[in-house]
């Protein structure tokens, strides 16, 4: 590689990296709490779910009877779809076809359901913050103008890909060497260069899934999908639904309402039966209580019998025959298969608890990767033949960014304390007042580390802060709903004892780091190394890390 070729590839790695760093920290920090987004939900709300749960082990009967009661069934196209482990299913009611129905009917409406007392939630009532980091990490708290929380998520990824890829290139040669260098007492800039190379590394095909992965499912749906209805669909967003099976099937109302309803929960069985390792996540009824009365399931296939199979089956709900058959293991579609495999590599849910500990750690690692680069760049320009006025903004821009960034970590430990001892009741306010906590936290978090100007002291007491705070999540959770982490191991509610055990390791953990670092005095510089480093006119200049080396003597 030419010092031309090397040169451009290292300036546009430093300059991508810079750019998206604060974004991409914060999709990483948030996105490494949202694997355990299901088990988050189950300690916020009291409600451990068994670890295999799933649609088929729900009395949908007795939840439709309830229901009907309520919100007049007949005619309507009802969907019920289970998307996490968790107690609430997600409820999707169509407007009736039925034209004599009362206008109630003829709304169509979307809630959450408790599967075992049958309460219903809308969105604002149901969030949760498990809920909230997790569309933390693609920015959905951003989309105030249409999509733009999403579309800054989708391009960062992009960058992050590119920043990667340049990376590698740049480090090629000695990417196996650098891999077993560690200076930890030669100059900072030594340093954090060693410790961002081999983290980089070990983080490496990680970094590299989730960049993809992650700019396949924002920019595919935020800026392709917009692009190809406009240009190819001349704007009918549901035509380009139809091509590519989003939509479900429709059917015409017979306008001949049953005497009784059939058994619904039969159809959940015979489809769970019908392949071994199956699993039902929605259940589709159309026509509710009518004569041409239709029933839709659709699941995937256990990770353990196929990696990426999707199927679905519609039955006729009066004669029970089936009508429509997709095999998940022999006729999954490429685009299907394909958007099974993108996701599950994003969501790591394809490999239990253990997978979620291993992406969480590669997760952290990936954003002190982060942090190493934007120190790397600071003390590579913390020179003295750099203007005052340059290296001031550049110290400011450091300061400012990790105050934002590691002040996220006390901040989201502080949330759980402040929902668990606040928020117990699930109201329409819910949503807004997690929203208040974590943003105006944050924000003085990131104002009092600005203030001290000090990156020492915000690494270390953003470390001992959220490490304290982080060890009250578990006092909280057993003083306010008497879930003391003993009692949830004894009674087997692995979900609520998960969170509890996973904020007292990674807090001590956080202490531990925490006064393990000490402050590093400035090394000084050897007239032997300054005489190496100096122009041939006298001038002294410090090439560090600014491209390929070159002989000046």
């Amino acid at each position: 590689m030419s010092n031309r070729v090397y040169n451009i590839l290292f300036h546009t790695h430093t300059v991508s990296g810079i750019v998206i760093s604060v974004a991409l920290y914060i999709i990483f920090f948030a996105g490494s709490f949202s694997f355990f987004r299901d088990e988050i939900v189950g300690w916020e709300r009291n409600e451990p779910v068994a670890e295999e749960s799933n649609l088929q082990a729900i009395d949908l009967d007795v939840m439709l009877d309830t229901l009907d009661l309520e919100r007049e069934l007949y005619g309507r196209d009802i969907a019920f779809t289970k998307y996490f482990n968790e107690r609430r299913i997600n409820v999707n009611l169509a407007a009736s076809k039925d034209t004599t129905g009362s206008e109630a009917a003829k709304t169509g409406s979307f809630f959450y359901m408790d599967t075992d007392n049958f309460k219903t939630y809308t969105y604002t009532s149901n969030y949760s913050i498990g809920e909230f980091l997790y569309r933390l990490h693609f920015f959905a708290q951003l989309n105030l103008w249409g999509t733009s929380g999403y579309m800054l998520a989708g391009f960062v990824a992009f960058f992050f890909l590119f920043a990667i890829i340049t990376g590698v290139l740049v480090h090629w040669k000695k990417i196996v060497s650098n891999f077993y260098v560690f200076r930890p007492m030669a100059s900072l800039k030594n340093l954090w260069t060693d410790a961002h190379t081999a983290l980089g590394i070990i983080g490496l095909p990680y970094q590299f899934v989730y960049a993809v992965t992650g700019t396949c499912l924002i920019i595919g749906t935020s800026v392709m999908s917009p692009a190809v209805v406009t240009f190819m669909y001349d704007g009918d967003t549901n035509q380009l639904y139809d091509d590519f099976g989003f939509n479900p099937p429709q059917f015409e109302l017979a306008n001949e309402q049953l005497a009784s309803v059939p058994d619904i929960n039969q159809f959940l069985e015979k489809a769970a039966s019908k392949w071994e390792g199956f699993e039902v996540t929605t259940l589709e009824i159309f026509n509710y209580g009518d004569t041409n009365m239709k029933v839709g399931v659709e699941g995937r296939t256990a990770y353990d019998k196929k990696f990426a199979g999707r199927g679905e089956i519609i039955y006729n709900a009066i004669t029970g025959e089936e009508e429509h058959v997709v095999d998940p293991f022999t006729e999954t579609s490429y685009l299907n298969a394909a958007t099974a495999v993108i996701t599950q590599l994003h969501f790591g849910n394809y490999g239990g608890v253990l997978l979620k500990v291993i992406y969480f750690v590669l997760g952290l690692i990936s954003c002190f990767v982060i942090i190493s680069g934007v120190m790397i760049w600071l003390v590579a320009r913390d020179k003295k033949h750099i203007s005052e006025k340059k290296r001031k903004f550049n110290a400011w821009v450091v300061w400012i960014y990790l105050a934002i960034c590691l002040s996220m970590f006390p901040v989201t430990a502080l949330t759980f304390v402040c929902v668990k001892l606040f928020l117990q009741d699930f109201t329409p306010e819910r949503m807004t007042a997690i929203y208040h906590i974590f943003f105006y936290s944050w924000l003085a978090f990131s104002v009092f580390f600005v203030i001290k100007r000090d990156n020492y002291f915000t690494n270390k007491y953003a470390l001992i802060s959220g490490a304290l705070i982080g060890l009250m999540v578990p006092l909280a959770n057993g003083w306010v709903s008497g879930n003391w982490f003993w009692k949830t191991f004894m009674a087997g509610e692995n979900q609520i004892f998960l969170v509890d055990l996973f904020w007292i390791v990674l807090s001590i953990t956080a202490l531990v780091v925490a006064f393990s670092l000490k402050r590093k005095p400035p090394q000084p510089i050897k007239v032997s190394e300054k005489k190496n480093y100096s122009l041939k006119n006298g001038i002294d200049k410090v090439l560090l890390m600014e491209g390929a080396s070159k002989n000046y003597n």
